[in-house]
């Protein structure tokens, strides 16, 4: 990381003070929130986050509504030198249980409709503090200022997103100031973002690529950002012709190509289609440039890592099945999973990344960040993947069995021990397969104990309560035995084989036993 850098508080600050009366936020309902509004409410917020306790490297955990308030929380965060931690908002009580006593947050900030689920968590080390979608909340009580911002070094950490693996419980990866601002200003050279954009957001703003990509993207550059509470197909149609870039996930271009009034025409003032958080069909990708003669940019990140590798914006092609080439400053090799030897192109490795976007390293976990560093710097994703004759990346599969549906990660043996608890259930294997609009989707594998005979809606039923509604198997397979290799370790990739076909056409009965 050179000396020199402005972390995203400052960008933003920077530009309010430079544009104070230009949109930051467009609403649904017509709605204009300016840069200066904006700075008011993080002053605001900061001020209030310091008067329940928070002091620099205290954590400020949210689970909230998409608002421009929860933006402005975020900044404010950073401000004070408060490190931020977004949580889905489908998240049950149990899995918050979790998340709250492993990052144990100085404050908690939530829905006013959910403050009773959670008043019992306030006391001495927690404060509870509520916001809502419509400038509500006690977070926002208070007309007291903070206007002093921390002198952030680059190595200071700035966030902790919790990332899924196969084994264990969820990580939290530390991201830094010198992580969130490099990614954003290698992002805004790439893509040639400037004060000029208008960003059509229809991500969530709990994980990197609504909150790190998209968000600080606008905020670092002075751009405005259609800010819609969820993607709606119709809506971002409607928005097209005011707009320059739309930020996605594969299941956004799957039902925007469905769309009649998905023209050229619509599509005449944007520049830029990006897709990520999961991989893009080639068919979907040749589909949508049919409709719009846009070719959608695809790119490679990860929670740990922000942004790694982006298809050109221009002077290359924008390849379907690759992800591209590093960003600048980024380095990618593919090696030897074993060895950590490079291998020669056109073979399938594991992805390695090394460069200022790279985290620290995993919260309160020392032994599992060093296992996953290289000697020399380089962080070993998980991922498997060739560099083509092009130079680009192709992401072949994952090293774990991760599942990735509709941009979101699902840790399979989470969902696997909720189903084997069930007094009917012998073993259970859970695992992702393609579907159509999300990319991928849950399909859960489960052995009968002797005996019994559970039904699919019985046993959904049973893990519906403790998973959030994005991790629900969408379908329960009935088998005698789960495939094993002669160790012994359950054949996952030989279930995904067998079952890789089901949501293409229609449904099949919910056993596989003769």
């Amino acid at each position: 990381m050179a000396p020199a850098f402005t972390p995203v508080h400052r960008s933003f600050a920077e530009q309010a003070g430079r544009r104070p009366d230009r949109a930051l936020f467009e609403l649904p309902d017509g709605r204009k929130i300016t840069y200066r509004e904006t700075a008011d409410t993080v002053a605001r917020i900061a001020a209030r986050l310091v008067a329940d306790g928070v002091t620099p490297g205290d954590r400020v955990a949210m689970q909230v509504d998409k608002s421009p308030e929860a933006i402005a929380l975020y900044l404010a965060t950073l401000r004070i030198g408060g490190v931020f931690l977004p949580l889905n908002t489908a998240y049950t009580g149990a899995e918050m249980e979790y998340f709250i006593g492993d990052a144990r947050p100085r404050v908690l900030v939530c829905s006013p409709e959910r403050q009773a689920d959670h008043a019992h968590r306030a006391g001495p080390d927690l404060v509870v503090e509520t916001l809502g979608t419509k400038g509500d909340g006690t977070l926002l009580e208070s007309e007291a200022r903070h206007d002093e911002a921390v002198d952030a070094a680059a190595d200071d950490p700035a966030a902790i997103l919790y990332t899924s693996g196969t084994t264990g419980r969820s990580k939290g990866a530390v991201l830094t100031h010198g992580n969130l601002a490099s990614n954003c200003a290698a992002l805004l050279e790439a893509w040639q973002f400037t004060d000029r954009d208008r960003l059509i957001h229809a991500l969530p703003i709990f994980h990197v690529h609504g909150l790190f990509v998209a968000a600080n993207m606008v905020l670092a550059s002075g751009a405005s950002m259609y800010y819609l509470p969820k993607f709606d197909a119709d809506t971002v149609v409607d928005l097209l012709p005011r707009a320059t870039v739309l930020m996605g996930v594969p299941t956004f271009y799957t039902r925007l190509v469905k769309h009649e009034r998905l023209t050229p025409q619509a599509c005449a003032s944007m520049r830029l289609f990006v897709s990520g958080s999961a991989p893009l069909l080639a068919s979907d990708h040749a589909a949508f440039e049919a409709r719009t003669g846009h070719a959608i940019l695809e790119r490679y990140g990860m929670t740990e890592t922000g942004m790694n590798t982006t298809n050109p914006y221009e002077g290359g092609p924008r390849k379907p099945g690759t992800v591209g080439e590093p960003l600048p400053g980024t380095e990618i090799r593919v090696v030897d999973a074993e060895s950590g030897e490079p291998l020669p192109d056109g073979e399938v490795g594991s992805i390695e990344v090394r460069g200022p976007n790279v985290f620290s390293g995993y919260w309160q976990m020392p032994e599992k960040t060093a296992a996953e560093f290289r000697a020399d710097g380089f962080f070993i994703t998980g991922d498997l993947g060739r560099v083509d004759e092009d130079g680009y990346l192709c992401i072949v599969g994952r090293g774990k069995d991760l599942v990735i549906s509709g941009g979101y990660n699902i840790y399979p043996k989470e969902i696997e021990e909720l189903l084997d608890a069930h007094p009917a259930v012998l073993e259970s294997a859970v695992i992702g397969v393609p579907h159509p609009d999300f990319g991928e989707t849950v399909v859960a594998v489960v052995v009968p104990a002797g005996g019994q005979e559970p039904t699919e809606a019985e046993l959904l039923r049973s893990v519906a309560g403790d998973l959030a509604r994005f991790k629900h198997p969408r379908a329960v397979r009935i088998v005698d035995a789960l495939p094993r290799n002669v160790m012994g370790k359950v054949q996952k990739a030989e279930l995904r084989k067998r079952y890789q076909d089901l949501f293409a056409g229609p449904d099949t009965l919910g056993t596989d036993r003769p």
